[in-house]
């Protein structure tokens, strides 16, 4: 069952939702996170206390408003536009991630989160 969560960053806040792969369940189980974000183009990712494997369904290429683990740095990611990896218009991580949900609705005021911002996300 998908988990219901809120994501604030500073005063900017977004409802998503948790899938129901190992790794969104690991990170569901893991919550409240606080974090400082990292930007990377129009990335969002932060560490997290989550150690998880690859998953059979992981990719690169991602949608605006998914969200994902990405292993190497055992972090959160929020994609909302393009990267330094993309490709023309294509919104890419930095290698595969596991998809773990998507936020609800509109998240273009991402845009406002300023590096080094903190994040809360929880159960909602």
């Amino acid at each position: 069952m998908p988990t219901a969560i809120s994501i604030s960053a500073d005063d900017i806040k977004l409802e998503g939702r948790l899938n129901d792969t190992d790794s969104a369940k690991a990170i569901a189980a893991a919550l409240p996170i606080q974090a400082v974000a990292q930007r990377w183009g129009r990335e969002i990712y932060f560490s997290i206390p989550v150690v998880a494997d690859l998953e059979p369904e992981s990719r690169e290429v991602m949608e605006k408003g998914e969200l994902a683990y990405w292993l190497p740095g055992q972090a959160f990611c929020i994609f909302f536009g393009t990267t330094p990896a993309s490709q023309g218009k294509e919104i890419r991580a930095a290698s595969p991630v596991n998809v773990i949900g998507s936020i609800i609705g509109d998240c273009d005021n991402l845009t406002q989160v300023p590096d080094r911002a903190n994040i809360l996300i929880e159960r909602r």
